[in-house]
């Protein structure tokens, strides 16, 4: 049941992220959220198998921490690459 409390939390960071950064018109709407969730839920998984207790604080902080993390990189990357591959795209289809 946490689990799903984790991606819910995650989700609602990806989605905050998604509109908070600049860029968002290179990538889609879903993608910075689905990033939160998997490595929210990954995150939480290995931590768990590592023997972290689920009603510990510790758990919450660093799988809400790294599902944000994750979305807001990509969401700082994402643009940069897609403007960089368009361009290229854009020149070679130019020399045609």
């Amino acid at each position: 049941m946490e689990l799903f409390f984790v991606c819910i939390a995650a989700a609602s960071i990806g989605a905050i992220a998604r509109y908070a950064l600049p860029g968002r018109e290179t990538h889609g709407v879903l993608l910075l959220p689905a990033i939160a969730i998997a490595v929210g839920a990954a995150v939480w998984a290995l931590l768990t198998w590592f023997g972290m207790r689920f009603d510990g604080g510790w758990i919450w902080g660093v799988t809400l921490a790294l599902s944000a993390l994750a979305p807001v990189a990509a969401g700082a990357l994402l643009p940069l690459w897609r403007r960089e591959a368009d361009a290229r795209l854009l020149a070679t289809l130019s020399r045609s």
